[in-house]
């Protein structure tokens, strides 16, 4: 092989292996965008009661899991679960805002995990009305193509009464659905706000290094 065909082979090379890097970090930004689109459509269903179509988006395997009610396995526990909810109707707020994601793609591609904040209003016509938080700590899987939530996992950070605030104590949180029993106990013992807990992070501090 002459000189000039080695440095046209080792271009070559070097050639298909940036494509292959960028080839890899496509495939991990458009995921990270249908992660995002998913988790937030999500909250959109959700604000209207929109039950089955949130349910859909779950793996079949997926799980749910809210504010200590312990977890629910399966696509079909977890449209049981959304439709014990209060329904959507008049005079009814139900807004859950998808914030602040962090989202990390596994190195195989097909699965991922994110961490969210949820802000929540909810509010019934001459009832109560309330704010409140949730972090999420979400874990994703691609299924033919399309990502969909394999684990949901809402941390209930604060719920409080929205005409007096958090300066007057938290409303604790519901531990149970009537009517409808979970799976498995909750995978984590806290109280929300006033008490301190801190949801687990999936991911160690991208700067440091070290994991919490």
């Amino acid at each position: 092989m002459s000189e000039e065909d080695a440095s046209l082979r080792e271009t070559v090379l070097a050639l298909q292996k940036e494509v292959r890097a960028l080839r890899a970090k496509a495939t991990a930004a458009e995921a990270h965008l249908a992660i995002c689109n998913l988790q937030a459509a999500y909250g959109y269903y959700v604000d209207k009661g929109l039950w089955d179509e949130a349910a859909d988006m779950f793996a079949p395997d997926g799980t749910l899991e809210i504010a200590g009610r312990g977890v629910y396995i399966g696509q079909d526990r977890v449209r049981q679960y959304l439709h014990a909810l209060p329904p959507y109707e008049r005079g009814t707020i139900f807004n859950h805002m998808q914030l602040q994601p962090v989202i990390h793609i596994d190195p195989d591609g097909q699965t991922a995990k994110g961490r969210w904040r949820a802000f929540i209003l909810i509010a019934w016509l001459g009832g109560e009305a309330r704010w409140g938080e949730a972090v999420y700590e979400n874990a994703y899987q691609l299924i033919d193509g399309v990502w969909r939530i394999s684990k949901l996992h809402a941390f209930i950070t604060f719920y409080c009464e929205y005409d007096r605030g958090p300066n007057h104590g938290g409303v604790p949180m519901v531990r149970k659905i009537d009517g409808l029993q979970p799976d498995q106990p909750s995978t984590h013992d806290y109280e929300a706000f006033p008490e301190i807990f801190i949801p687990p992070f999936h991911y160690a501090n991208p700067v440091s290094g070290r994991s919490w």
